[in-house]
């Protein structure tokens, strides 16, 4: 493991390690996060490579985090832009550090807070890539069939496990994340339901569509018992019987867009913006399919708004003589 170690130009370097009062400040802030503010972990982990970026930074300076100035900032968020970085993952950044900045002075970690001049860069806004009814169909249905006559082989078992995600990803709008945590008990086949922990450890019911239902039935009753550990309570697992991680849903859903959709860009999170344009263009009610996704602010889910009006001038364009 080349821990503490890194490249410059073609050969291996070893890193300076930060002071052990910076490491201590920058876990202070991080369970602050997890325990006081209770962030999902990929949260809290950006938060803590962010903060961490800039502590080696003015670290290299000779400075430390708690004499950092204004200009010092600005100084680091520039050679972010140099160095290649997107507007978004700087907006990011920026975003992390007036959170810690701002933590320090509540703390008294620092006296005054340097960050609160700090400006986002703007981020152009981009509107989410959505499958037409037919490609998402096609996606979510090019597991292969498995017959129900004999004992699954592994194959058949990670068939019947892929098509369940699938239909939880299109026909319910999950998560990755939300689906790769979920366990038995949050899954009420009877009634329809599905209990799902999303950001910021917050809890919500999300429907079952008739396919997801039949598809998790056939999972639960064929697959399940040939993949999963007995004392384990998760509900899907990779091929290693270790519960399913968000790394491995993306390369299955990779895998089967390869197979009907290979000019198409598609990831879980393309069938997550899939199901709910579709909703809205079926005439769902906006706030509704707010609750549904788990959005926190209405004006995330007004973005699939935008995406529905888009289509309609596109087919506006494509159909009408005088357009």
């Amino acid at each position: 493991m080349l821990r503490g170690l890194w490249y410059k130009g073609n050969r291996m370097s070893p890193r300076k390690e930060l002071p052990a009062s910076e490491l201590e400040v920058i876990e202070r802030f991080v369970s602050h996060l997890a325990l006081e503010r209770r962030l999902s972990p990929n949260t809290v982990d950006a938060y803590r490579r962010d903060v961490l970026q800039l502590a080696r930074f003015i670290d290299r300076i000779g400075t430390s985090l708690a004499a950092v100035d204004y200009p010092l900032l600005r100084r680091f968020l520039a050679q972010q832009s140099t160095l290649g970085y997107s507007r978004a993952s700087i907006a990011r950044r920026v975003a992390s550090i007036r959170t810690f900045y701002r933590w320090a002075n509540g703390r008294g970690v620092v006296a005054v807070d340097p960050a609160s001049m700090l400006g986002r860069p703007k981020v152009v806004s981009r509107l989410p890539s959505v499958l037409r009814p037919s490609d998402a169909a096609a996606l979510v249905e090019s597991p292969a069939a498995v017959s129900k006559d004999a004992a699954p082989t592994q194959p058949e078992a990670f068939s019947l496990r892929d098509r369940a995600v699938l239909e939880l990803m299109y026909g319910s709008g999950l998560r990755v994340g939300e689906i790769c945590g979920l366990t038995l008990d949050r899954v009420d086949l009877a009634r329809g339901r599905v209990l799902v922990l999303g950001k910021g450890s917050k809890e919500r019911e999300v429907p079952l569509s008739d396919y997801a239902i039949s598809a998790l039935e056939e999972y639960l009753r064929f697959a399940r018992p040939f993949v999963a550990p007995e004392s384990s309570t998760s509900l899907f697992f990779n091929r290693r019987r270790k519960p399913m991680s968000e790394r491995d849903a993306r390369a299955m859903v990779e895998k089967y867009r390869k197979l009907t959709l290979s000019d198409r860009h598609a990831s879980p999170h393309t069938l997550r913006h899939s199901y709910a344009t579709h909703l809205l263009e079926g005439g769902a009610d906006i706030r509704a399919v707010q609750e549904l996704l788990g959005h926190a602010s209405l004006a995330t889910t007004q973005r699939y708004t935008h995406v529905s009006k888009s289509r309609l001038r596109s087919v506006y364009q494509q159909s009408h003589p005088r357009a």
